[in-house]
């Protein structure tokens, strides 16, 4: 549920910024890199579950970066091999996931102290609030980049995210400040 909502690592943490704001013009694109960084999340947060207490802090980072950048190399030959239009589309925002802070962020602050399953739920739930924000912002860009052009240039990225968090930080507020039964009359 954090990586949904209360964590989101694209709407609360904002984490991963450049590909989230530079890939999203699209809805095909945006699901592309979604698939992308969660795949890698999944990978990168089962080699930190089960190595991850067995290393030496020195070398912890440099390991889960060769181990993300692996994953990373797994899932770019792949789309290059199955989705060569999608791969020329996202560029060189799939090997920049490598870079990525949420990958990292999580190998390294929550896998590697946790249970395999744990690591994995917990890779599904923030791939999946980064992709819904991702498809969220590509569907806004691509919805109204047909009758402006603002929304398909960065800048417009930009204002649709800021948009974003105001309703998200709206929400949040309005939930704060309504009774229970106020917020069931409100919803229904």
């Amino acid at each position: 549920r954090n990586g949904l909502d209360s964590s989101n690592p694209g709407l609360v943490q904002l984490l991963g910024l450049c590909p989230l704001l530079a890939v999203s013009n699209s809805v095909d694109n945006a699901l592309g890199l979604a698939l992308a960084t969660c795949s890698v999340l999944l990978v990168s947060n089962a080699i930190a579950s089960l190595v991850g207490r067995w290393l030496l802090p020195e070398v912890r980072i440099a390991v889960f970066v060769l181990a993300i950048a692996g994953a990373v190399t797994s899932v770019q030959l792949a789309i290059a091999a199955w989705w060569p239009e999608l791969h020329d589309a996202l560029g060189i925002f799939l090997p920049l996931i490598v870079t990525n802070c949420l990958v990292l962020a999580r190998a390294e602050s929550f896998a590697s102290r946790q249970p395999l399953s744990l690591a994995l739920l917990d890779g599904a739930a923030m791939g999946a609030g980064f992709g819904l924000v991702l498809v969220s912002l590509g569907a806004l860009r691509e919805l109204l980049g047909h009758g402006l052009l603002l929304a398909l240039l960065p800048p417009g990225a930009f204002i649709l995210l800021g948009l974003m968090l105001a309703l998200r930080n709206w929400r949040i507020q309005l939930r704060a400040t309504t009774s229970p039964a106020a917020e069931r009359a409100l919803t229904d």
